[in-house]
Order: structure tokens, then C-alpha cells, then sequence
């Protein structure tokens, strides 16, 4: 007889039974405003760099790009990794 109320609580929690949660509004905090992306942005560190492209994402402000990038050394040097922000 204990088994179907446990089978109960399961089938609620497995269908996203959402009763007892407290809604969240959301807030400007976890908005992010980006005016564009960061491909153009990446596209011209590579280029200007000569690197290998690492990461590239929007940064906090949504108006620059953080782009990562793999420069190799000359001869048997150890490939540098550089970070630069740029406009989007």
C-alpha cells in the first residue's frame, strides 16, 4: 500500500510538477544586452594575429568581445595564449 503514494510523489516530480516552487521575476540582472556577435570580432584578432581562435564571447557590457587566442612561437618558442578585447 506504501508504494502508491511514493509512485505519486515520483510521477509529480518526474512530469515538472511546479506547486510548491516560488516564481522567480526576472531581472535586469540576468539580462544581457548584445548588440551584435562576436564573429566578426574573432574573424579580425585571427587575421590580425596570425593565432589560432580559442574562445570569443560577448562580455558583461554587451559591447565588446573577449577573443582568445593561440599564437604559435617562432622556431621550438611554446605558443603564447592572448586575450584581447575588442568592439563588436
Amino acid at each position: 500500500m506504501a508504494r502508491l503514494p511514493i509512485i505519486a510523489i515520483l510521477a509529480a516530480g518526474l512530469s515538472g510538477f511546479a506547486g510548491l516552487q516560488t516564481p522567480v521575476a526576472p531581472t535586469r540582472d540576468h539580462l544581457v544586452l548584445v548588440a551584435g556577435d562576436c564573429g566578426s570580432a574573432a574573424s579580425r584578432v585571427v587575421r590580425e594575429t596570425g593565432g589560432q581562435l580559442l574562445s570569443a564571447q560577448p562580455s558583461s557590457d554587451g559591447q565588446t568581445c573577449i577573443v582568445t587566442v593561440l599564437v604559435q612561437g617562432s622556431g621550438s618558442e611554446r605558443p603564447r595564449k592572448v586575450t584581447v578585447r575588442v568592439p563588436m
